[in-house]
């Protein structure tokens, strides 16, 4: 396969057309910024049916060596987007990652074999060519628009929206009203610093890295290495098509943009290559790195995502990845709050969901490039040392090979509801898997593809409908949730149960026995799945209906035209409450 032309980013799509630019001037969601983060957004509200605009004030996508690592949940957020399958065909999967001593002897190496959320954990791509494919997604909705070449110059707002006006490459000005606002705008954001002024906490790192991408790789390694050699630590990577990566720390006293002289490109790559003159140099960047957190995700109706919200260190390949996860997060809330089917204060959740979490990965990756940067002999001897003794410990190296070091999101406070148990409550908050499954088709597809892309009631070897009274299923109806009953593949129970589905319950087969696992370690029978796949609240089959209703009470909006939920409550009713009485019916 030829390999795609990366140093023209626009030449490429210039055949096809790309997505128009919104007429309206009103919206319900501005995304400032058309990085992947962004674009991965408007993906997702494009998928939810939001109607979107995303501005960009760059006419062209950024051809700068970028990141290049995506995880099991970045996938999943493509997967639920509906453009993985355009990512994968520009990807290499399942990568591992090396360690290696001063003395070039590896001794730590990272190869998940994990596929719990669907996805292999480790895989490599080229920025450029996942954002040409993310952009080109934008065709598929009319009802979002990209705007190349258009800055936003100011904000202002109030209780209902906010005004952002807009300046296109022409030097026209116009103001567009939107119901919300998310800054994807980077690092140096525009919205963050210089409109809201919102602080960016942490610290810029006293040192200086060169990053060099050369095509038509002279090297046999199909990995990702990162060299702790004291007299210059750098990291090697293998790229698709053929390129090569090369990221050199740059010491006292080097000037960053001398180092991107010819000669002296050729002087740091002579080291590893035979015949350094023969490369191809097709990009090179001096790069500062920072450890920073936004103070603030959320301000007023103006949503923080990516860069714009936190900067990470690219050391364990996690600074795009955790930007993803800020968009899975957000899309969602924002889309369901837009349609009313969700409250408007669940937005400030965003923050408390996301914060924290992005921190962990920025000290995890500072961690990682405390131990790469050491330049003192002495102390990277007794490292390495360390390292080379405990590698063979059965539980060190499946800790390490497993990646079970990186910090896994757990929401406690947030769009979730605490369950009962302690060992049932360990689960919320905590990304679900996700496994094949056996449609009635006879069709085999990850679970996220028969869930669907909102909520999902999933009940295990139960057909829940008896337990949901009309009440209840139409505030469920509300929610955007749909209700699937899992059983063990191949059971009785899953013959009886696709024999007499009740009316709107899709009953689907596990087909690696993994959901049998999952729900037989948890003591649940059922779980309700947030649009992001994280647990929203679970348990036993004779609190599904109580806690669905305390859920939805607590988050759903009153029903139209009414002040009240729809749903009739013991609090509220003298009457027996919906939770009696579908616990009667289920028992």
């Amino acid at each position: 396969m030829s390999a795609p032309d990366l140093r023209s980013p626009t030449a490429a799509a210039a055949g096809a057309p790309g997505p128009q630019p919104a007429t309206a001037e009103h919206v319900s969601v501005l995304v400032v910024g058309a990085g992947p983060v962004g674009v991965t957004i408007a993906n997702l509200l494009g998928t939810y049916g939001v109607r979107t605009l995303v501005v960009e004030r760059s006419l062209e996508i950024l051809d700068y060596p970028r990141a290049v690592g995506l995880d099991d949940e970045a996938l999943r957020t493509f997967q639920a987007a509906g453009v993985v399958q355009a990512l994968l065909k520009d990807m290499i999967q399942n990568v591992p990652m090396r360690m290696y001593s001063a003395r070039k002897e590896c001794f730590a190496e990272i190869l998940p074999s994990t596929r719990e959320f669907g996805w292999c954990r480790r895989n490599l791509f080229s920025q450029p060519l996942g954002e040409r494919a993310l952009r080109a997604g934008l065709q598929r909705f009319p009802q979002v628009g990209l705007e190349l070449g258009t800055e936003l110059t100011a904000l202002a707002q109030d209780g209902t929206g906010v005004d952002a006006a807009l300046r296109d490459a022409r030097g026209a000005e116009r103001t567009v009203r939107a119901d919300w606002v998310v800054a994807a705008d980077g690092g140096r954001s525009t919205v963050r610093e210089g409109l809201l002024r919102i602080p960016f906490d942490g610290r810029t790192h006293p040192r200086k890295w060169v990053v060099i991408e050369c095509d038509q790789d002279p090297l046999d390694a199909p990995y990702t290495a990162l060299h702790c050699e004291p007299e210059r630590p750098y990291v090697c990577l293998r790229l698709p098509y053929g390129l090569r990566r090369w990221e050199f720390m740059l010491f006292p006293g080097e000037d960053g943009e001398q180092m991107l002289a010819p000669a002296k490109v050729r002087e740091l790559l002579g080291r590893h290559v035979a015949d350094p003159e023969r490369l191809n140099v097709i990009r090179a960047r001096v790069y500062t790195h920072n450890s920073r957190v936004a103070r603030h995700f959320v301000q007023g109706r103006v949503c923080l995502a990516g860069d714009a919200a936190h900067i990470t260190p690219p050391w364990i390949g996690q600074g795009l990845n955790a930007g993803l996860r800020d968009a899975f997060n957000l899309a969602w809330k924002l889309a369901w709050v837009v349609q009313g089917r969700l409250q408007p204060q669940a937005l400030q959740s965003y923050h408390d969901e996301r914060q924290r979490h992005a921190q962990a990965m920025i000290e995890l990756a500072d961690l990682f490039g405390a131990a790469l940067s050491v330049t003192n002999p002495l102390l990277a001897w007794l490292r390495d040392r360390f390292m080379l003794a405990v590698r063979n410990l059965p539980s060190v190296r499946d800790y390490v090979l497993q990646m079970k070091f990186k910090p896994m999101p757990r929401i406690s406070r947030g769009v979730v509801l605490a369950a009962a148990t302690p060992r049932l409550d360990e689960r919320v908050g905590r990304m679900f898997i996700q496994p094949p499954v056996e449609r009635g088709d006879g069709s085999v597809v990850k679970l996220d593809d028969a869930l669907g892309p909102g909520f999902a009631l999933l009940c295990w070897q139960n057909d829940p409908g008896p337990a949901l009274p009309a009440a209840l299923r139409a505030a469920l109806e509300r929610l955007g949730c749909r209700v699937i009953a899992a059983a063990r593949s191949r059971g009785l129970q899953a013959m009886q149960m696709k024999a007499a589905p009740s009316r709107g319950v899709e009953v689907v087969e596990d087909a690696e026995n993994a959901l049998h696992l999952w729900f037989a370690a948890s003591g649940a029978d059922w779980v309700l799945l947030r649009p992001d796949r994280y647990v929203a609240a679970l348990g036993p089959l004779a609190t599904l209906p109580r806690d669905l209703e305390t859920f939805l009470l607590q988050w759903l909006p009153p029903a139209p035209g009414s002040d009240r939920h729809g749903m009739t409550t013991a609090a509220s009713s003298p009457g027996p409450s919906l939770a009696h009485s579908a616990a009667t019916a289920l028992s």
